[in-house]
C-alpha cells in the first residue's frame, strides 16, 4: 500500500491522516477538502461562534503550518466529483484524477432545505461561513424563526435568545429533541426554552416560506397560521454527502454502508457522519453525527488500514449546551426504550437517567450531572441487565417512568 487518499478534511478526515502518520505510515498521503479553510471544529459554530464569544480562528483545528507537518498532498478548496472503485481513482471537479491504493471517505453530510428556500434571510448552518453569515444577520436584531427542534435548532435558538432576539421554534414533533431522547426529556427541553423566553410551536410543520423583493418575510405553518420573520434558520437535519459516489458500486443508502471494520469495499473505508457501519456492541447498524464519534472512528479506521482488523464498537458519546444547561449522553436511545431517572430531580435542574431496551441498559443521560452520568456509563459498556439496574439503589431517590 503506497498511496492513501482521504476525501474530506474536517475532523474525521484530518484525524485519520494524523493517526496514520503518528503510527508510522510513511507512504503517499492525499487529503482532499471542499472548503478552502484549514480544518475547524463544528460544535462551536452553533454556540460560541454564533454568539461571538469566540473569534472564528479559535475553532481552527490545525493551522497550515501544522498541516505541513503531515507531509501530505493537501487539496483544500477542491471537491471530489466521482469515484472509480475498480480503477482506484477519485476524480476532482476540475477533471484531475487521483489514484489510490486505499481510500477513506469522510465527506460528512449536507443540510436539508425546504423547497423555494433560496430567499435572502434564509440560513442553514453547516460551515464556518454559514455561521459567520448567520451571526451577521442576527446582529441586525431580526425576528428569528428556527425550523426544526433537534440539537442544532435548539442550540441556535438558545444562542439567538442569549443575544436578546425574538425567537420562535417550529417543530412537527410534539416536543423538541424527541427522536434522540423521547417525550419526557423533550418536555424538559421545551420548558427550558420557554423559561428563557423562546416561543415554541410544536406539533405543526411548515407549509412554506414567503417573501417580498427576494427576502423572506414570513413562515406559513401547516395549520395556516403565519409567523413574521426577518431571519429563518433551517435546522431540518442532514443527508449524507454521497452523491459524488453515485455509480461507484458502493452501497449508499443511509450513508456509505460498511462492515464492523468500517470497510465498504476492499481497501475503501468510511468515517464520520457519512459512515453507516455495524456496531457489534449494540448489534445494530448505525450512523452518527457526533463530534466524538468522528475522532474515535477515524483512529479505528486508520488502525484497520494498517492491519489491526478490529471492529469499531463504541458506546457513542454526545452532548448539547443550551443556556446554562449541558445535556450529556452515552449509548443509544431507541424510541420504545424505558427510562428511569436514577439521580436527582428534573425540577432541580440536575438529574441523570438510564434507558433500557430489550432487557439491557443501552443509554444514559445527564442533565447538568457530569459526574453521575459518567458513573452510569459503565452500565452501557457492560450491557447491564435492565432488571438488575432497576433493582439497584438509586444514586438519590429515584423516579421511575
Amino acid at each position: 500500500m503506497n498511496r492513501i487518499v482521504v476525501v474530506g478534511a474536517s475532523a474525521a478526515g484530518l484525524t485519520t491522516a494524523e493517526t496514520l502518520r503518528r503510527r508510522g505510515w510513511n507512504g503517499e498521503l492525499t487529503l482532499i477538502g471542499d472548503e478552502s479553510r484549514p480544518p475547524y471544529d463544528r460544535p462551536p459554530l452553533s454556540k460560541q461562534i454564533l454568539t461571538g464569544t469566540w473569534e472564528p480562528d479559535r475553532a481552527t483545528l490545525r493551522t497550515l503550518r501544522d498541516l505541513d507537518r503531515l507531509k501530505a498532498d493537501l487539496r483544500l478548496g477542491q471537491r471530489a466529483q466521482a469515484l472509480d472503485v475498480p480503477g482506484r481513482q477519485v476524480r476532482l471537479e476540475g477533471g484531475e484524477r487521483i489514484g489510490f491504493d486505499a481510500l477513506v471517505v469522510a465527506t460528512g453530510v449536507a443540510p436539508r432545505r425546504l423547497p423555494d428556500s433560496d430567499l435572502a434571510g434564509v440560513h442553514v448552518l453547516r460551515t464556518l461561513d454559514d455561521a459567520l453569515a448567520l451571526r451577521a444577520a442576527l446582529l441586525a436584531g431580526p425576528r428569528v424563526v428556527v425550523v426544526g427542534a433537534g440539537f442544532l435548532g435548539t442550540e441556535v435558538a438558545a444562542a439567538a435568545r442569549a443575544m436578546g432576539l425574538e425567537v420562535t421554534v417550529v417543530e412537527p414533533e410534539p416536543v423538541p429533541v424527541r427522536r434522540p431522547f423521547g417525550d419526557r426529556v423533550g418536555e424538559f427541553v421545551a420548558d427550558l426554552h420557554r423559561d428563557h423566553g423562546t416561543r415554541l410551536r410544536c406539533g405543526v410543520g411548515v407549509r412554506g416560506l414567503h417573501g417580498a423583493g427576494g427576502r423572506v418575510t414570513e413562515v406559513e405553518l401547516g395549520d395556516g397560521t403565519t409567523l413574521p420573520a426577518d431571519a429563518v434558520v433551517l435546522a431540518l437535519g442532514s443527508t449524507p454527502a454521497t452523491g459524488w459516489m453515485s455509480g461507484s458500486g458502493l452501497r449508499l443508502r443511509d450513508g456509505v454502508e460498511c462492515d464492523a471494520l468500517c470497510e465498504a469495499a476492499p481497501g475503501v473505508y468510511a468515517v464520520g457522519d457519512v459512515a453507516s457501519w455495524y456496531n457489534p456492541h449494540f448489534g445494530t447498524r448505525m450512523r452518527l453525527e457526533h463530534r466524538m464519534s468522528a475522532t474515535e472512528q477515524a483512529v479505528a479506521v486508520a488502525g484497520n488500514l494498517l492491519g489491526d482488523a478490529t471492529p469499531y464498537a463504541p458506546v457513542p458519546y454526545f452532548w448539547t449546551d443550551q443556556y446554562d444547561t449541558r445535556i450529556q449522553a452515552y449509548g443509544i436511545f431507541p424510541p420504545d426504550a424505558e427510562m428511569r431517572i436514577a439521580y436527582g430531580e428534573p425540577s432541580d435542574g440536575h438529574f441523570a437517567a438510564a434507558y433500557g431496551h430489550h432487557g439491557r441498559v443501552v443509554g444514559v443521560l445527564g442533565w447538568n450531572a457530569p459526574r453521575q452520568v459518567r458513573m452510569l456509563r459503565r452500565l452501557v459498556v457492560d450491557r447491564a441487565p435492565w432488571a438488575t439496574f432497576a433493582a439497584m439503589p438509586a444514586l438519590s431517590p429515584a423516579i421511575v417512568n
